[in-house]
This record gives structure tokens, C-alpha cells and sequence, in this order.
């Protein structure tokens, strides 16, 4: 264990150093401010609260957001090293290559979650005090939303390290994460919505559909935010969820699920790898 925190500590100073913790923490809390300051026309026309609304609009957000850059961060964790000849001298170390994995994986996912707490922390702050109609429901939306959105992001840097240990070039890491990001985020969603549109009756959207849409972790994790706001905020998914398998509070299993997996497939293909 104490290998596993000093691969980790290490992980996190390099992501002060590079500024990793600062880029993305600016990059959140500017989308997240803007937001902010849209949001409050329409919590006074809906009576929500002013919060709340942000946090409805957050979650759309955070799905493009958060596994991109989890995937910046994890591409050449694996793959970087091969690069550069580094792995060898780690691996020589008495330290398991499941350890090398998991110190990582908890160094990149503090220094995610430090950017998602400072970015979406104080742009929450400024809605709520400084917003229409807030009040400790909004913050408690706004709290759940974060913790979501690290557990959102420990998913895609986990699948970002499949890609980097199933490859030896950083560049070629760096390109299929980006083909994992527009798959999951966006061409998935266009098929789905193709689908839907082809037979919006028929057995795809009353049997298939469903366990699609929890199958992506992305989709998983916005149908749990909206679904469980303040009754008040309109995001036109409450008739919608009603033939959904499972309860949409348990939607967000589909990230943790999909976290494990990541990391137990790329500590299979790493212990395969020869540095």
C-alpha cells in the first residue's frame, strides 16, 4: 500500500507541475460561471431553485467536460512511459504492475477531483449567493453533482488506461482517447437518437433502448443528475424514465461498473506488456 501512495503522491505533483490542476480546474469553473450567469432567467420563470437549475444545466455540461479531459490525463499513463523508457526502471522497482495501475489511477483522480471541486465548487458559491431562489436544496444538488462528476471522471481515466497499455506510442494513445471521447459523448448518443427517430415505437425503444441508455456510463450519469434535481426544475425526463429497467437512482452504477472494468482489462494488458 505504501508503494501504491507514493506512485500516486508522484502522479499528483507532476499534475501541479504541468499545470493539469489549474488548467482544468479554469477550464470548469469559466463553463461552469457562464452557466451561472444564464441560469437565472429561467429559475425565476420556473419558481426552482436558481441553483438547481445551473446544476440541471451543469450535468449536460460535465458530460463533454469531465471524460475528456480524464482521458488528457490517463492517455499516456501507460503508453507515455513505453515512450520514453520509463516503465522499465518502475517496473524494477519492488512494486506489481496492479500497483503501478492503482497509485495512478488515485493520483489522477485527486488531481481530477481538485479541478472539479475548485471549478464547479466556486461557481456553485457565486450562483448561490448571488442567485435567484436558493436555497440548501440547490447546494445539496450541487453536492451530488460533484461527487458524480469524480466518479464520471475515475471511469474514463480508467478506460483512458485500456487505451494507453493497449498501445506502445503516446501519439496513438492520444488519438484512439479521442475517438473513445467523440464515440462515447457524441456518436453514441446521435445513433440512439437515429434509432428513436426510425421506429419511435417499436421494440428498439421499449426493450432495447433502455439498457442501451444505462449501458453508457456518460448517459448513465446525466439521466441520474436530472432525475433526481429539485421537483421544480423542468428537465423533461420524469416520463421518459418511467420504462427504464431500474430506478434511475441507480443509474449511477453504470460509471462504477464501468471503472472497475477499465481497470481490471488494462491491469490484464499490462502485466502482458513488455517495457
Amino acid at each position: 500500500m505504501r508503494s501504491v501512495l507514493a506512485i500516486a503522491q508522484y502522479e499528483i505533483q507532476i499534475g501541479v507541475r504541468n499545470r493539469w490542476v489549474v488548467l482544468a480546474s479554469v477550464i470548469l469553473f469559466v463553463f461552469a460561471l457562464l452557466l451561472v450567469l444564464l441560469g437565472s432567467a429561467p429559475s425565476g420563470a420556473t419558481k426552482a431553485d436558481g441553483l438547481s437549475v445551473v446544476v440541471a444545466s451543469l450535468s449536460t455540461l460535465t458530460v463533454y467536460l469531465v471524460p475528456l479531459i480524464a482521458l488528457l490525463l490517463s492517455y499516456d499513463a501507460i503508453a507515455g512511459e513505453i515512450d520514453r523508457g520509463t516503465l522499465q526502471l518502475t517496473l524494477a522497482c519492488p512494486v506489481s504492475r496492479g500497483e503501478v495501475l492503482l497509485g495512478k489511477f488515485l493520483g489522477h483522480l485527486v488531481v481530477l477531483a481538485i479541478a472539479i471541486l475548485i471549478g464547479y465548487g466556486v461557481a456553485g458559491a457565486i450562483g448561490f449567493y448571488f442567485g435567484e431562489n436558493t436555497d440548501t436544496t440547490g447546494l445539496v444538488d450541487l453536492g451530488r453533482l460533484i461527487a458524480t462528476s469524480i466518479a464520471l471522471g475515475g471511469t474514463f481515466i480508467a478506460i483512458g488506461y485500456v487505451a494507453s497499455a493497449s498501445v506502445r506510442q503516446t501519439g496513438t494513445a492520444a488519438a484512439l482517447a479521442v475517438a473513445i471521447w467523440l464515440f462515447a459523448v457524441v456518436l453514441y448518443d446521435l445513433a440512439l437518437l437515429g434509432a428513436l427517430l426510425v421506429n419511435p415505437e417499436g421494440a428498439f425503444a421499449k426493450t432495447i433502448f433502455p439498457y442501451l441508455l444505462l449501458a453508457n456510463p456518460a448517459d448513465a450519469f446525466r439521466l441520474f443528475n436530472l432525475t433526481t434535481l429539485d421537483a421544480g426544475v423542468p428537465t423533461g425526463l420524469a416520463a421518459g424514465s418511467s420504462g427504464l429497467p431500474i430506478s434511475t437512482h441507480l443509474a449511477i452504477l453504470s460509471p462504477f461498473i464501468w471503472m472497475i472494468a477499465g481497470l481490471a482489462v488494462s491491469s490484464l494488458i499490462l502485466r502482458r506488456v513488455q517495457p
